[in-house]
This record gives structure tokens, sequence and C-alpha cells, in this order.
């Protein structure tokens, strides 16, 4: 039994440890960064922010399957060689109304 739980957690561990390409996206064309992130799932996005110059960057995915648990994929923009707000998604904590809830659970008499 410790064998197969030990086998378990280290498939997890290795299962974590994939690598995640990285690319800088103002030097691709908008098609080609919604295509590697199609491709591959996940994929880390880099570029220099327009303002400041200071580099920028997140994780981008597919869907909400790439996403841990908790969050869920966004619409977000990167700039790219072609257009200046490319879309993409990337993963955000779900954001549960409160105030529904609350009036769900203690309601008023």
């Amino acid at each position: 039994m410790k064998a197969i739980l030990l086998a378990v957690c280290l498939t997890l561990v290795a299962a974590e440890a994939q690598a995640v390409s990285r690319y800088i996206s103002t030097s691709m064309s908008c098609a080609q960064v919604q295509g590697a992130v199609r491709g591959e799932g996940v994929a880390i996005l880099r570029w220099a922010s327009p303002t400041s110059g200071v580099p920028r960057y997140d994780r981008y995915v597919r869907n909400d399957r790439f996403c841990p648990s908790g969050q869920e994929a966004r619409r977000a923009y990167v700039p790219t060689a072609d257009a200046r707000s490319c879309p993409v998604y990337n993963c955000k904590q779900i954001e549960r109304d409160r105030f529904f809830f609350k009036r769900r659970l203690f309601p008023h008499n």
C-alpha cells in the first residue's frame, strides 16, 4: 500500500514539473500566439511594456481545464507584432457574489 501511495505522489510531482513553453509575444503575429497557446494548452508570454519598457509576462491557457482549482479562464490581451491587443485567456480566481450567498444562507425575515 505504501508503494502505491509513493508511486501516486511521484507521478503527481512529475506532472507538475512539465516544462511550459515561453514566447516573446511581440515577435509573433496574433494568430501565431493564439495557435501556440491553443496547441500547447499553456504558454508563458513575455513582452516589454510600451510605456515604461518594463518586462511583463504571464501564464496563458487554452481554456478552464488548464487552470488550477478555484480559478477560471478569463479573456486577456497581449501585444503582438501585428496587433496591440491580441485576445488570449489566463487564469483568474473565481469571484463569488458574496451578497447572493449571504442572502441565501441568512435571509432577512
